[in-house]
């Protein structure tokens, strides 16, 4: 399934999410102009290496994309689910938030690898966070989607309980079918523990980051 836009138009302008995307945007430009050995050290140099973990590369690894697919599709699902959030949290909180939920399921990676050299890069781990964040508040939310139906596609609208739900579910059940067979947490090249471990700290998190809303005034008539 291929979400294509949601039903909830943001209340302001999300300058977090249009900024995050422009910088993921540049990094991969800038990455796909080095040579492939420059490429490989500058990935090994900026994401996370578990058997070797660097502060700091918890958040530069957000800002780095495995192939064209990779980006877009990760700046894709960000555009369409991470406005209603910041609208939401406020530009702030939500710069805090998806930052956290970055780190938080590259976190979840490393306690399940910690020995693995190969290096783990992209944002899905904290775009995951913003889907469980969009998950919460707006259930009932309308996710137009491209779904394939044997032979064609259809563009059908989905409830987002409905999309966010199965979306999980799959990256719960693939985590837990590719830990069982090759007691490892990546599947295909995917961090898949990431991307659990992101939405539940997005669910999570949602409650802590929401916008505090100003006290009610009441004004009495003499």
């Amino acid at each position: 399934m291929i979400p294509l836009r949601d039903a909830i138009p943001s209340r302001t302008t999300p300058f977090i999410t249009m900024t995050v995307i422009v910088m993921n945007a540049l990094a991969w430009v800038y990455a796909v102009s080095l040579s492939p050995r420059d490429l490989e050290s500058f990935v090994r140099s900026y994401g996370v290496v578990p058997a070797r973990l660097e502060f700091s590369t918890l958040l530069s690894s957000m800002f780095l994309h495995g192939g064209w697919a990779h980006v877009i599709g990760n700046m894709w699902y960000l555009w369409i689910f991470g406005d209603n959030v910041e609208d939401r949290m406020g530009h702030a909180r939500f710069f805090v938030f998806y930052a956290l939920c970055g780190i938080g399921a590259a976190m979840g990676h490393v306690l399940l690898e910690p020995k693995s050299t190969v290096p783990t890069i992209g944002a899905s781990g904290a775009i995951a966070g913003v889907m469980g964040a969009y998950f919460v508040p707006y259930p009932q939310s309308r996710v137009l989607t491209l779904v394939p139906f044997m032979l064609f596609w259809d563009v059908i609208e989905v409830p987002a309980l409905v999309f966010l739900g199965l979306w999980f579910l799959f990256q719960l059940l693939s985590a837990g079918a590719s830990a069982v067979s090759t007691t490892a947490a990546v599947s295909g090249g995917i961090a898949l523990a990431a991307h659990v471990a992101g939405f539940v700290l997005g669910v999570i998190g949602v409650y802590v980051f929401k916008k505090r809303q100003p006290p009610v005034e009441w004004l009495y008539s003499p």
